[in-house]
């Protein structure tokens, strides 16, 4: 006969066939204390479909056992055999003292399935019969949580924290504080983080404390906190980018430079520290360090449309026309939708006497810049230049059309006539 101690050899080893030949051999003698022992150890190191055998071997032995058809059930869900748990769950008869507990597993697999008001009636039936059990309450408010109906979520948190329910691992007012966060109501989300750093400071209240605090304009707080969680855990990347934003909506764009560049020594494949390097940079009037930046971001993601963006718009500034170019041909390729950049690439392309390809931009640029009176100028300009008066005029009427009270485009019309 094998035992456990086989069997967790087999799992060491590694040998997935050996391991379903000892437990096959197992059940068959084993004590079903120990068995539901070794179900639990197989679960915890990830070994769950032969943690589910091992239950529905006990639920074959006792199938009046809720439990292990709710066990069985929370493990099928790991498993992604959600049918399977659905129909485990359905076993549970109404008259028995877990079925409010099945109701539980069965609001998680209907909220996990984003089935939310299907999740909320279980709760709502497992809280009539148990009225009082503070995690049954804790469930709902999470689930509203996750429904977005943060105030209500928020009112049952007060309700349990009035009551001084203690549950254990939930901080009740970290609780609230992130529920507040969520539903971006920051100014009554600040204080419960203040009073969960007072119970425990951890790195992420610390964050979230400090993002809470940005959000309200609370600046040098925001880079209190901050300085506090880099000094408990310096590799909590997104602390030196919040930092760099506070500093810089203080308008300390030094330190603010000095947070964002500890930040990317950090952690060097964020491109989101990059890009913001690259605007700080800019600003300091560091146009070499921004450049280089922006292209660090870009050589991160091909594809980063703002940082692109934020390059092109400097070079096109400068009206370094060959790098506006360079780096628009790369990106194009792509194959994706850059119509953001056509304008100046139209315009880097005509002041390189390219108006074949300045004419092109002109036209892929116009749908979705039609509305905007600078873009429509420089084209009805380009068009005067090439000598399609007729299509200028036409943009000359959209320009009185966007702008009736412009008395320039009423003057260009005259000329034209």
């Amino acid at each position: 006969m094998s035992n456990i101690e086989e069997i967790q050899n087999a799992v060491k080893q590694g040998d997935p066939n050996l391991l379903n030949t000892l437990l096959d051999k197992y059940l068959l003698q084993g004590d079903p204390d120990e068995q539901y022992g070794l179900s639990e150890w197989l679960a915890e190191i990830g070994f769950v479909e032969e943690a589910i055998k091992v239950l529905e071997h006990l639920q074959y032995i006792f199938p009046e056992e809720a439990q292990l058809i709710i066990d069985r059930a929370n493990l099928l869900i790991d498993a992604d055999r959600e049918d399977d748990a659905l129909n485990a769950l359905m076993e549970v008869p109404k008259d028995d003292e877990l079925y409010a507990q099945a109701l539980v597993t069965l609001a998680d697999l209907f909220q996990l399935q984003g089935l939310l008001e299907a999740a909320e009636n279980r709760l709502n039936e497992a809280i009539e019969l148990m009225p009082d059990e503070p995690l049954l309450q804790q469930a709902k408010a999470e689930l509203l949580l996750d429904s977005g109906r943060y105030l209500e979520s928020a009112k049952i948190y007060q309700e349990l924290e009035g009551r001084n329910i203690e549950i254990e691992g939930v901080n009740f007012s970290e609780r609230l504080a992130e529920v507040y966060s969520a539903g971006a109501a920051y100014e009554e989300a600040l204080p419960h983080y203040e009073k969960a750093l007072e119970d425990q400071t951890t790195p992420d209240v610390l964050f979230g404390a400090a993002f809470a605090a940005f959000q309200t304009r609370q600046y040098e707080m925001a880079v209190r906190r901050l300085d506090e969680l880099i000094d408990i855990d310096p590799d909590y990347f997104s602390a030196y980018l919040l930092k760099a934003q506070s500093l810089n909506m203080s308008e300390d764009y030094d330190a603010a430079y000095k947070a964002i560049i500890e930040g990317i020594s950090r952690d060097e494949f964020d491109k989101e520290l990059y890009l913001f390097a690259g605007k700080l940079a800019m600003k300091l009037g560091k146009p070499e360090e921004g450049v280089n930046h922006l292209r660090q971001a870009i050589a991160l993601d091909p594809e980063y449309m703002e940082a692109i963006y934020t390059l092109v718009s400097y070079f096109h500034g400068e009206e370094m026309d060959e790098d506006v170019l360079e780096l628009a041909e790369m990106v194009i390729e792509s194959g994706d939708d850059w119509a953001g950049l056509y304008p100046m690439i139209a315009e880097a392309y005509e002041r390189s006497e390219n108006y074949k390809q300045a004419t092109v931009y002109y036209e892929k640029a116009y749908p979705s810049f039609k509305d905007d009176a600078a873009f429509l100028k420089n084209y009805a300009l380009f068009l005067i230049e090439e000598g399609k008066r007729g299509a200028a005029l036409e943009m000359i009427k959209e320009l009185q059309a966007l702008e009736p009270e412009n008395p320039e485009w009423f003057d260009w019309q005259q000329s034209f006539e």
